[in-house]
Protein backbone atom coordinates (compact mmCIF):
# COMPACT_ATOMS: atom_id res chain seq x y z
CA UNK A 1 0.00 0.00 0.00
CA UNK A 2 1.65 3.17 -1.17
CA UNK A 3 1.10 6.41 0.67
CA UNK A 4 0.17 9.64 -0.74
CA UNK A 5 1.23 13.34 1.13
CA UNK A 6 -0.04 16.40 -0.67
CA UNK A 7 2.84 19.02 0.45
CA UNK A 8 0.96 21.84 -1.65
CA UNK A 9 1.02 23.22 -5.20
CA UNK A 10 2.53 20.14 -7.45
CA UNK A 11 4.49 18.25 -5.08
CA UNK A 12 3.43 14.83 -3.48
CA UNK A 13 5.68 12.66 -1.46
CA UNK A 14 4.52 9.07 -2.14
CA UNK A 15 6.14 6.17 -0.24
CA UNK A 16 6.36 2.65 -0.91
CA UNK A 17 5.37 0.00 0.97
CA UNK A 18 8.89 -0.57 1.47
CA UNK A 19 9.63 2.76 2.11
CA UNK A 20 10.69 4.45 -1.18
CA UNK A 21 10.23 7.69 -1.12
CA UNK A 22 9.39 9.76 -4.27
CA UNK A 23 8.42 13.40 -4.41
CA UNK A 24 7.37 15.47 -7.52
CA UNK A 25 7.80 18.83 -8.83
CA UNK A 26 9.23 20.43 -5.10
CA UNK A 27 8.21 24.29 -4.77
CA UNK A 28 10.21 26.70 -3.10
CA UNK A 29 8.52 27.54 0.41
CA UNK A 30 9.50 30.87 0.77
CA UNK A 31 7.43 31.81 -2.70
CA UNK A 32 4.90 29.20 -2.65
CA UNK A 33 4.05 29.55 1.15
CA UNK A 34 3.99 25.74 2.00
CA UNK A 35 5.80 24.34 4.64
CA UNK A 36 9.78 22.91 4.06
CA UNK A 37 10.00 19.50 2.89
CA UNK A 38 9.55 17.03 6.24
CA UNK A 39 11.29 13.50 5.58
CA UNK A 40 14.30 12.71 2.87
CA UNK A 41 13.30 11.88 -0.82
CA UNK A 42 15.15 8.68 -2.57
CA UNK A 43 13.80 9.68 -6.06
CA UNK A 44 13.25 13.54 -6.92
CA UNK A 45 11.06 14.37 -10.47
CA UNK A 46 10.55 17.85 -11.41
CA UNK A 47 9.08 18.34 -14.84
CA UNK A 48 11.79 21.13 -15.48
CA UNK A 49 14.26 22.98 -14.15
CA UNK A 50 13.42 26.11 -15.38
CA UNK A 51 10.58 27.06 -12.41
CA UNK A 52 10.65 28.07 -9.06
CA UNK A 53 7.53 26.61 -8.12
CA UNK A 54 8.09 23.27 -9.78
CA UNK A 55 12.36 22.30 -10.10
CA UNK A 56 13.78 23.19 -6.30
CA UNK A 57 15.30 19.24 -6.11
CA UNK A 58 17.64 21.58 -3.85
CA UNK A 59 15.45 21.86 -1.14
CA UNK A 60 14.02 18.69 -0.59
CA UNK A 61 16.22 16.23 1.96
CA UNK A 62 17.66 13.60 -0.10
CA UNK A 63 19.25 10.10 1.05
CA UNK A 64 23.12 9.30 0.54
CA UNK A 65 21.72 7.67 -2.76
CA UNK A 66 19.39 9.52 -4.03
CA UNK A 67 18.55 10.32 -7.50
CA UNK A 68 17.10 13.46 -9.50
CA UNK A 69 14.87 13.39 -12.38
CA UNK A 70 14.19 15.81 -14.63
CA UNK A 71 11.38 14.57 -16.68
CA UNK A 72 11.91 16.96 -19.59
CA UNK A 73 15.60 15.44 -20.04
CA UNK A 74 13.84 12.27 -19.92
CA UNK A 75 11.06 13.47 -22.92
CA UNK A 76 13.51 14.53 -24.85
CA UNK A 77 16.05 11.36 -25.22
CA UNK A 78 14.04 8.22 -25.60
CA UNK A 79 10.92 9.20 -22.50
CA UNK A 80 11.86 6.25 -19.98
CA UNK A 81 14.47 5.86 -17.42
CA UNK A 82 14.39 4.20 -13.80
CA UNK A 83 15.60 4.49 -10.97
CA UNK A 84 15.78 2.27 -7.41
CA UNK A 85 13.86 -0.11 -9.35
CA UNK A 86 11.19 3.00 -10.31
CA UNK A 87 10.69 3.49 -14.04
CA UNK A 88 9.53 7.03 -14.82
CA UNK A 89 8.04 8.30 -18.33
CA UNK A 90 8.04 10.92 -19.87
CA UNK A 91 6.60 13.45 -22.40
CA UNK A 92 7.17 17.33 -23.61
CA UNK A 93 4.34 20.10 -22.55
CA UNK A 94 4.46 23.43 -22.64
CA UNK A 95 3.70 26.71 -20.25
CA UNK A 96 0.48 28.53 -21.40
CA UNK A 97 0.77 30.24 -24.65
CA UNK A 98 0.01 33.21 -23.36
CA UNK A 99 1.44 32.98 -19.99
CA UNK A 100 1.71 35.75 -17.15
CA UNK A 101 5.82 35.90 -17.69
CA UNK A 102 5.82 36.75 -21.42
CA UNK A 103 7.74 33.43 -22.00
CA UNK A 104 6.27 29.82 -21.60
CA UNK A 105 8.41 27.30 -21.05
CA UNK A 106 8.82 23.98 -21.92
CA UNK A 107 8.45 21.33 -19.02
CA UNK A 108 7.58 17.67 -19.01
CA UNK A 109 4.62 15.72 -17.89
CA UNK A 110 5.32 12.23 -16.21
CA UNK A 111 4.09 8.28 -15.08
CA UNK A 112 5.81 5.66 -13.08
CA UNK A 113 3.87 3.67 -10.66
CA UNK A 114 4.73 2.58 -7.17
CA UNK A 115 2.84 -0.87 -5.35
CA UNK A 116 0.96 -1.89 -8.57
CA UNK A 117 -0.76 1.79 -9.24
CA UNK A 118 0.05 3.53 -11.84
CA UNK A 119 0.53 7.56 -11.11
CA UNK A 120 0.69 10.26 -13.83
CA UNK A 121 1.61 13.80 -13.05
CA UNK A 122 1.14 16.53 -15.27
CA UNK A 123 3.99 18.51 -14.76
CA UNK A 124 3.45 22.06 -16.00
CA UNK A 125 1.24 21.47 -18.50
CA UNK A 126 -0.97 24.61 -19.42
CA UNK A 127 -2.66 23.96 -23.31
CA UNK A 128 -4.89 21.09 -24.50
CA UNK A 129 -3.47 18.05 -24.62
CA UNK A 130 -2.19 16.69 -27.93
CA UNK A 131 -4.18 13.14 -28.91
CA UNK A 132 -0.64 11.63 -27.71
CA UNK A 133 -0.57 13.95 -24.74
CA UNK A 134 -3.80 11.82 -23.91
CA UNK A 135 -2.93 8.26 -25.08
CA UNK A 136 0.87 9.22 -22.26
CA UNK A 137 -2.26 8.76 -19.79
CA UNK A 138 -3.82 5.92 -20.93
CA UNK A 139 -4.10 3.20 -18.20
CA UNK A 140 -3.21 5.35 -15.17
CA UNK A 141 -4.55 4.55 -11.85
CA UNK A 142 -4.01 7.93 -9.83
CA UNK A 143 -4.06 10.96 -11.81
CA UNK A 144 -2.33 14.31 -10.42
CA UNK A 145 -4.15 16.78 -11.60
CA UNK A 146 -4.31 20.31 -12.34
CA UNK A 147 -7.35 22.11 -10.49
CA UNK A 148 -6.80 26.11 -11.24
CA UNK A 149 -7.27 26.88 -14.13
CA UNK A 150 -5.01 29.26 -15.91
CA UNK A 151 -2.04 29.50 -16.44
CA UNK A 152 -2.08 26.01 -16.13
CA UNK A 153 -5.12 24.00 -18.05
CA UNK A 154 -8.32 24.89 -18.32
CA UNK A 155 -11.06 22.98 -16.05
CA UNK A 156 -13.09 22.05 -19.55
CA UNK A 157 -9.84 20.53 -20.68
CA UNK A 158 -9.00 18.32 -17.40
CA UNK A 159 -12.59 17.04 -17.66
CA UNK A 160 -12.20 16.19 -21.48
CA UNK A 161 -8.61 14.50 -20.35
CA UNK A 162 -10.46 13.10 -17.28
CA UNK A 163 -13.28 11.52 -19.77
CA UNK A 164 -10.37 10.18 -21.46
CA UNK A 165 -8.38 8.41 -19.57
CA UNK A 166 -10.88 7.26 -17.02
CA UNK A 167 -8.41 7.06 -13.68
CA UNK A 168 -9.65 5.28 -10.33
CA UNK A 169 -8.57 8.83 -8.74
CA UNK A 170 -8.44 12.11 -9.78
CA UNK A 171 -6.38 13.90 -6.81
CA UNK A 172 -6.30 17.76 -7.59
CA UNK A 173 -3.14 20.49 -7.48
CA UNK A 174 -2.04 23.77 -8.17
CA UNK A 175 -5.04 25.72 -7.29
CA UNK A 176 -5.38 28.17 -5.41
CA UNK A 177 -4.96 28.16 -1.41
CA UNK A 178 -4.72 30.59 1.52
CA UNK A 179 -0.85 29.69 1.23
CA UNK A 180 -0.79 30.21 -2.16
CA UNK A 181 -2.49 33.26 -3.63
CA UNK A 182 -1.98 33.05 -7.22
CA UNK A 183 -3.61 35.63 -9.07
CA UNK A 184 -6.61 34.45 -11.11
CA UNK A 185 -6.33 31.01 -10.61
CA UNK A 186 -9.47 29.15 -9.83
CA UNK A 187 -10.06 28.08 -5.76
CA UNK A 188 -10.93 23.86 -5.19
CA UNK A 189 -14.35 25.32 -5.62
CA UNK A 190 -14.52 25.53 -9.16
CA UNK A 191 -12.65 22.14 -9.53
CA UNK A 192 -15.18 20.64 -7.61
CA UNK A 193 -18.21 22.21 -9.02
CA UNK A 194 -17.28 19.99 -12.18
CA UNK A 195 -18.20 16.63 -10.02
CA UNK A 196 -20.85 15.32 -8.44
CA UNK A 197 -21.05 15.65 -4.99
CA UNK A 198 -21.48 11.91 -4.71
CA UNK A 199 -18.01 11.44 -6.43
CA UNK A 200 -16.10 13.58 -4.18
CA UNK A 201 -13.77 12.37 -1.31
CA UNK A 202 -12.21 14.88 1.42
CA UNK A 203 -8.81 13.17 2.78
CA UNK A 204 -8.78 13.86 6.83
CA UNK A 205 -5.48 15.70 6.27
CA UNK A 206 -2.45 15.41 3.74
CA UNK A 207 -1.98 12.29 3.73
CA UNK A 208 -3.79 8.84 2.44
CA UNK A 209 -2.89 5.06 1.94
CA UNK A 210 -3.95 3.34 -1.32
CA UNK A 211 -3.73 0.13 -2.87
CA UNK A 212 -5.50 -1.35 -6.03
CA UNK A 213 -7.92 -2.89 -3.83
CA UNK A 214 -8.70 0.63 -2.53
CA UNK A 215 -9.40 2.36 -6.23
CA UNK A 216 -13.08 2.87 -6.74
CA UNK A 217 -14.57 0.99 -9.85
CA UNK A 218 -15.50 4.63 -11.21
CA UNK A 219 -13.35 7.53 -11.21
CA UNK A 220 -14.01 9.71 -8.34
CA UNK A 221 -12.47 13.29 -6.87
CA UNK A 222 -10.57 13.05 -3.62
CA UNK A 223 -8.80 16.07 -2.04
CA UNK A 224 -6.50 16.58 0.21
CA UNK A 225 -5.52 19.14 2.97
CA UNK A 226 -1.84 20.28 2.10
CA UNK A 227 0.85 19.55 4.12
Amino acid sequence: MAEFTWYGQASFGIVSKEGLRIVTDPYDPDKAGFKPFPDPADIVIKSSSNDDFHDNDHLVPKKPDATVIDALVVALNGGRTSSHGIDVSAIEAMEHDDHPSGHPDQNAMYRFAVDGLDIGHMGDMGNDFSDAQLSFFDGVDVLLSHAGGFPVISLKELMRIVGHVRPGLVIPMHYRTPEYLLDNMHTIDEFLKRFPSDLVDFADGCTVSLDRGSLPDSTRALVFEPY
